[in-house]
């Protein structure tokens, strides 16, 4: 029997998944990803997110947020489509949302500000915040430090920061989603001899796919697309880090994630 896991965070509705998801999904749980989160990045993407997560009851939950990246496209509307989408029971967080400085695909004073309009909204709805960070460490921890005390739960997504970053985040108090950067020989490393700072009522693990197939993958799938059923090599790689077994492992995170979502 496969481990039963909850993949946190999954682009469920990117085009890569448009040809196949219903086999995707097949195959997640054939691997025990018994729940998934889907992503939601712009006002549309929450919407379909959302759409999707209603065709499969007790399997797929969804965000509602804007992404970084998109923060250009917010406007005065914005708040108010996010504010219902959360009403429905399917969406379970705000986000994704955050600040990503390594690209800048918005100007980043424009990504701060709809950052910050987002942490109210969670806020005012009482709901956990699902969230990304690329090169704005200070900038993020100065918003976000203003509201984490009111904030119920707060998750960064996707780690892959330094011990310093990753300290900094749990004297905040927030939960650690892990993916196949932990998988990566050339980029993960660090990641590994970190991991095992993060306590187990904090850590979860997700895909991000399509994106992040873990490398440690042997034989390679043909596609090179990431999905929810590779979850397991996040699990394995995360369980040898931080020194317990995988069964141990999978239980804690399945329950951390049930806990943080309220799934």
């Amino acid at each position: 029997m496969p481990h039963q896991l909850v993949d946190i965070g999954v682009n469920l509705t990117n085009k890569a998944f448009r040809e196949d998801l219903d086999q995707i999904l097949d195959r997640a749980k054939q691997s025990g990803v018994i729940k998934m989160v889907a992503t939601g990045t712009r006002v549309e993407a929450s919407w379909d997110a959302y759409e999707l997560a209603k065709k499969h009851p007790g399997v797929v939950y969804s965000t509602a947020g804007v992404h970084p990246h998109h923060a250009s496209d917010c406007d005065d509307k914005t708040i108010g489509e996010l504010r219902e989408l959360c009403s429905r029971e399917q969406v379970v967080v705000v986000g994704e949302c955050g600040l990503d400085y390594n690209r800048n695909f918005s100007p980043p004073d424009v990504q701060r500000r709809w950052f910050e309009e987002q942490l109210r909204l969670a806020v005012e709805l009482q709901l956990p915040v699902f969230m990304h960070e690329r090169d704005a460490h200070g900038d993020f921890m100065a918003i976000l430090s203003k509201y984490r005390g009111q904030l119920p739960r707060a998750v960064i997504h996707c780690f892959t920061g330094t011990g310093d970053v990753l300290d900094a985040y749990l004297e905040l108090d927030l939960h650690i989603g892990i993916t196949g950067w932990i998988c990566d020989e050339r980029r993960g490393t660090h990641l590994r001899d970190i991991v095992d700072r993060i306590p187990a009522d904090r850590l979860m693990i997700e895909t991000d796919a399509p994106y992040l197939l873990p490398r440690s993958m042997r034989p390679k799938p043909k596609k090179r697309r990431n999905e929810p059923s590779y979850l397991s090599h996040v699990l394995e790689a995360v369980s040898e880090c931080v020194g317990r077994p995988t069964e141990q492992v999978a239980r804690e995170t399945t329950a951390t994630a049930d806990a943080f979502f309220s799934i």
